[in-house]
């Protein structure tokens, strides 16, 4: 038991470390740190604008408003922006195994999944997740409640972010060249996260709850955040955690068919 709790406490100060070399890493640049940051979050909000337009003209769609796809991006975009910055490294797990740089974190005294999610820090997803927040402060639920609910809503996103790609990227252990294809995940994996949910009808809405789950992380505003439904919200942080798990076993049943591709590099 106390080695189980050691070894917990040792990976959790590796990550922190890890956490504190990215960030430095990526303020020694600060004003590209910012030019960037603050490009996505503009985009951000350009996309927005789009949106008020639209509902300028149809004010409710399926029982959406303009408020209701506002908080949609804000838990889309700022669960992608955490998770992007703390495991940045999880929409590129397929190019990592294809190309041999797995060498270079089977060395490290780590889980080998953890050393590849934590080395590596997205700048841009700072932008996302300020927009994120931004966004909330503005037409969101401020009280302790509807901020709880937020934060919630802000880790379910980001763990279905970084499970969906963990999975897709492991299927490089097994057919080989993947970038391709987890890329094109990737990209339909977003944006459908942009769009509400109840636009989808029949197959297509039964897709993104199960093939491609996007659709946990576009119901949220309502569900979650709108009118809290305790059965929708189980059942979401259940998949969120339930993928994550499953990613990780895939991973390290993938780490059995993974061949060297005799990198030879050195991680400080």
């Amino acid at each position: 038991m106390l080695t189980a709790v050691n070894r917990i406490g040792a990976n959790a100060r590796y990550v922190w470390t890890c956490w504190k070399v990215n960030l430095a890493s990526a303020m020694e640049y600060r004003l590209s740190f910012l030019l960037l940051a603050g490009m996505m979050f503009v985009n951000n909000f350009i996309w927005l604008f789009f949106w008020s337009l639209f509902f300028g003209r149809f004010p409710i769609v399926q029982g959406w408003e303009l408020h209701d796809v506002m908080l949609l991006w804000a838990i889309s975009a700022g669960g992608f922006g955490w998770a992007a910055m703390l495991f940045g490294n999880f929409p590129r797990i397929a190019s990592i195994v294809a190309t041999g740089q797995l060498d270079v974190y089977l060395s490290q005294p780590r889980p080998v999944l953890l050393s590849v999610l934590v080395s590596r820090c997205s700048v841009t997803a700072a932008g996302d997740f300020a927009f994120g927040v931004a966004v909330y402060l503005m037409v969101g639920d401020t009280s302790l409640t509807g901020a709880l609910l937020f934060v919630l809503g802000l880790l379910i996103s980001g763990l279905l972010f970084i499970a969906v790609m963990v999975i897709a990227g492991c299927s490089a252990f097994f057919i080989g060249n993947a970038e391709g294809m987890t890329q094109q995940l990737f990209n339909s994996f977003i944006a459908l996260t942009t769009y509400p949910s109840d636009i989808f009808r029949g197959l297509a809405k039964l897709a993104i709850f199960t093939i491609v789950p996007a659709g946990f992380i576009s119901y949220l505003p309502i569900g979650l955040l709108k009118s809290p439904e305790p059965g929708f919200a189980i059942l979401a942080t259940f998949v969120a955690f339930g993928l994550t798990l499953a990613g990780s076993l895939l991973f390290r049943l993938g780490l059995r068919k993974y061949a060297s591709g005799n990198t030879i590099a050195m991680r400080s």
